[in-house]
């Protein structure tokens, strides 16, 4: 089946350094945008994430130092980068947790404020893990009755996502083939910043969502309660992405 959209889709993959969200870099990005005309645009791209690749990373996706040694650095391919994703939908495989947090650091870290959060998320992982309780090669395998050759390659595994969303709409018939309703399904939470320690509750309201202060209105924190917690945010050791969502609810109606 393929996809009902009303506007273009970014399906995106990303190999790095490490896991952590504040500190590791981005060294593959691959993406496949789908317009609603059903014209794909694909393109790959190594990035030299001026840090050392660890070993058990190489062990992973096979990408060493010398491979990104003369290739540009996010800052320099940032501004480009955020045009092909500005007013866009975004789908990916576990993107909601981790790539599309990272991808909003490495804008920030850039200097560049794209607004990712405005738009529809999809995350591929979840609808799997709802369905099935599997993995991105079993997901292939299941859906696609295939084999994902060249795991943990950024385009191989952004190809394999997208063909699986397509594979689950022909699967599930109470999936709606809408981007909305795909975002909502994948999603967890409503999540304020993107890595999900500030949601929306059910009112609507921005609360913590870890933490001694978990399911506490983050003005009530701010004003009342604890003052000092938004300074221990702000030099801790939090995604960039949640301490700009952090400080523009502290001072919204100021």
């Amino acid at each position: 089946m393929e996809l009902n959209l009303k506007k273009p889709i970014i399906f995106f993959d990303l190999e790095t350094t490490g896991v952590n969200i504040s500190h590791d870099r981005i060294i593959e990005l691959s993406y496949i945008k789908v317009y609603p005309n059903g014209t794909e645009e694909e393109k790959s791209m190594r990035i030299n994430p001026e840090m050392s690749i660890p070993a058990e990373s190489t062990a992973i996706h096979h990408i060493t130092d010398e491979d990104v040694a003369d290739k540009p650095t996010f800052k320099q391919i940032a501004k480009e980068l955020a045009k092909v994703f500005e007013g866009c939908d975004i789908a990916g495989y576990n993107s909601n947790r981790f790539d599309i947090p990272l991808l909003m650091e490495e804008f920030l870290r850039a200097g560049i404020n794209i607004e990712l959060s405005r738009q529809k998320f999809v995350d591929v992982q979840t609808i799997f893990h709802k369905m099935e309780q599997r993995t991105l090669s079993a997901a292939y395998k299941f859906y696609c009755n295939g084999d994902l050759e060249n795991a943990h390659s950024a385009n191989a595994d952004t190809r394999a996502t997208y063909e699986v969303l397509k594979a689950q709409l022909d699967r599930y018939p109470n999936l709606k083939n809408d981007v909305e309703f795909l975002s909502n399904f994948s999603s967890f939470n409503k999540n304020v910043d993107l890595m999900g320690r500030i949601v929306y509750n059910e009112q609507g309201i921005e609360v913590f969502n870890f933490g001694k202060y978990k399911g506490v209105s983050v003005k009530e924190v701010f004003e009342r309660r604890d003052p000092s917690y938004y300074a221990w945010m702000m030099n801790g050791d939090f995604a960039l992405d949640t301490k700009r969502v952090i400080t523009k609810i502290k001072l919204a109606n100021k």
